[in-house]
C-alpha cells in the first residue's frame, strides 16, 4: 500500500509568502534610506536587518527539515506496522 505525498501548500500560498517577504523587506530598506541619521546609524541598522533576515531563513529551513524528518520517520514506522499486520495470522496456532 503506497500513498502519494500530497502537497501541503498551494501555489497561491507560496506566491503570497514570497510577495509578503519582498514587500516587508523593501519597506524596511526604504525606511532605512530615509531615516534621519548619519551613515553609521543606517549601516548598523542595515546590518541588523540582514542578520534578522538570514536568521529567519535559517530558522524556516530548520523547522521544515525537522517536520520532513518526522514525516519520514512516521511513514517508516507505519510501513513496519503494516508489514507486521499483513504477516500476522491470528488463526495460526502457536506450536
Amino acid at each position: 500500500m503506497t500513498k502519494t505525498i500530497q502537497p501541503t501548500q498551494t501555489t497561491a500560498f507560496y506566491v503570497q509568502a514570497v510577495l509578503s517577504f519582498a514587500v516587508s523587506l523593501a519597506s524596511v530598506v526604504i525606511a532605512l534610506i530615509y531615516l534621519p541619521v548619519e551613515g553609521w546609524g543606517r549601516a548598523f541598522l542595515g546590518l541588523g536587518l540582514l542578520y534578522v533576515v538570514t536568521s529567519t531563513i535559517t530558522l524556516c529551513k530548520v523547522v521544515r527539515d525537522r517536520q520532513e524528518q518526522s514525516e519520514v520517520t512516521n511513514r517508516v514506522d507505519q510501513a513496519r506496522l503494516d508489514k507486521l499486520l499483513a504477516e500476522h495470522d491470528p488463526f495460526k496456532g502457536s506450536t
